[in-house]
């Protein structure tokens, strides 16, 4: 989710004709077939005609190679799982795969995924990544096995319209759960016919629902999914009880989306695209590249949407610590164990990643820049009214623990999110089942008691 800024530097210099072998490579000179698999999510249209241009751009640049772009229409963990089993074997495995940071140390232990050591260590561009980012895109071997194309931040959305039809503030700054909570109670009882706030919630949703509904709660308590000092999961948490106990108001009061509407997996993209565009939902919480929707390469182009709706933090519970919270995560060009054509793989790689098409995608799909030289572009910095807000964020913001055991911890999130949001269980004992089953996920000696 991020954009171009056409800058004036030649192709050759950043490195998209690229033919010649990579020092301690085996490329072998020649034409290749290159596959680049992606994940096609909802009406969006912004990486297809991304990589529409780069394929051309790469084509152009290496007469007799070819590159087939495979969309991947699937919800986020969908997505996952079908681009695993592609990976397994090297005649499905693509050649270039859109990874997201938080699997790479589960899809290393699988054996999916090649180290780029080799590749980067002649690579003059690795310079102009943020530390975080090549940090985000190493696994805990040392080795990178990703190149990163932009990071995000997350924080409260909110429609200015209909605050002011509830009564509330246009510079809306909540500082506690209560605050934002009192704000949704009195949009429902004011402006009946909207939704007062989404929180994604349940297994449809994805991790989308771990971390940018239950994580950014989780972490605005005093409690962690992760001990870094003990190197331990946490279990038995206030901090997880807390945060079903949100989960549960929202639902429970009716100031989020039915249970059908939350559980519908293409929710995020009907957010984007439907509910706030529609004046349908009055407080958000999501992303900062939700309004990649709205500009004129999105899939709902919406020039009002900078006069409607508002950014603001997301607090912490009670306002203590930091006093506000975001969870940063980020997305990958890797390229498979078993790809047929790694070397070749790794020059496209470079041509997604050249300072321009990185200020392009960067741009146009609303992602905070990871290159330094975009983040400093005047163009890039100037493309939307939101692109500092959420840069801001990224002094308070946490990553997820992405170590191999992640991903069945988080999929632990999500059942007992949903279990507490459709009423099947009470907060406490959804906590409790999330606790057993961490223990059997990491071993009882890798856990530890929160506070």
């Amino acid at each position: 989710m991020s954009a171009l800024l056409l800058l004036a530097v030649s192709a050759c210099s950043q490195g998209s004709t690229t033919k010649q072998p990579e020092a301690g490579s085996s490329q072998s000179a020649g034409p290749a077939h290159i596959k680049i698999a992606y994940q096609q999510w909802g009406p969006g249209v912004v990486m297809k005609n991304f990589l529409t241009g780069v394929k051309a751009e790469y084509e152009s640049a290496n007469p007799g190679s070819t590159v087939e772009i495979l969309p991947i229409v699937a919800s986020e963990n969908d997505y996952y799982t079908k681009l695993q089993l592609m990976m397994r074997s090297p005649n499905t495995a693509p050649d270039v795969v859109y990874e997201d940071t938080f699997l790479i140390n589960s899809d290393i232990t699988a054996g999916y995924l090649r180290p780029l050591d080799d590749y980067i260590k002649n690579w003059d561009q690795w310079g102009q990544f943020e530390d975080t980012a090549k940090g985000a895109a190493k696994a805990l071997d040392g080795k990178t096995y990703g190149i990163p194309d932009g990071t995000d931040t997350r924080a409260l959305w909110y429609n200015k319209q209909l605050f002011a039809k509830a009564g509330l503030p246009a510079d809306w700054q909540p500082k506690s759960w209560d605050d934002v909570l009192t704000a949704a109670r009195t949009i429902k009882e004011k402006v009946p016919g909207v939704i007062p706030m989404n929180v994604y919630s349940g297994k449809p949703m994805g991790e989308a629902s771990a971390m940018q509904g239950f994580e950014m709660l989780l972490y605005g308590t005093k409690d962690t999914l992760y001990n870094n000092d003990q190197q331990k999961w946490v279990v038995g948490s206030q901090g997880f009880k807390d945060a079903l106990n949100f989960v549960k108001t929202v639902y429970s009061e009716g100031l989020g989306p039915s249970p059908k509407q939350a559980l519908d997996p293409n929710m995020g993209s009907k957010v984007g695209t439907e509910l706030l565009p529609g004046g349908k939902l009055a407080i958000a919480l999501d992303g900062s590249w939700i309004y990649g929707n709205w500009q004129k390469t999105g899939a709902k182009p919406w020039p009002q949407w900078t006069d409607v709706l508002g950014q603001t933090a997301m607090p912490t519970q009670d306002g203590s610590g930091k006093g506000k919270v975001s969870l940063s995560g980020g997305w990958t060009w890797a390229i498979p164990a078993k790809s047929k054509n790694p070397d070749a793989a790794w020059n496209l790689i470079k041509t997604l990643q050249t300072q321009k098409n990185a200020a392009k995608y960067a741009t146009d799909g609303a992602q905070i820049a990871v290159r330094k030289d975009v983040a400093n572009d005047a163009g890039y910095k100037s493309s939307s009214k939101s692109t500092q807000f959420f840069t801001d964020l990224v002094s308070v913001t946490v990553y997820r623990p992405a170590y191999a055991e992640y991903p069945k911890v988080s999929n632990e999130i999500i059942t007992a999110m949903e279990a507490v949001m459709t009423g099947q269980s009470s907060p406490d004992d959804a906590a409790k089942t999330y606790d057993e089953a961490v223990e059997g996920i990491v071993g009882k000696d890798k856990t530890t008691q929160g506070q």
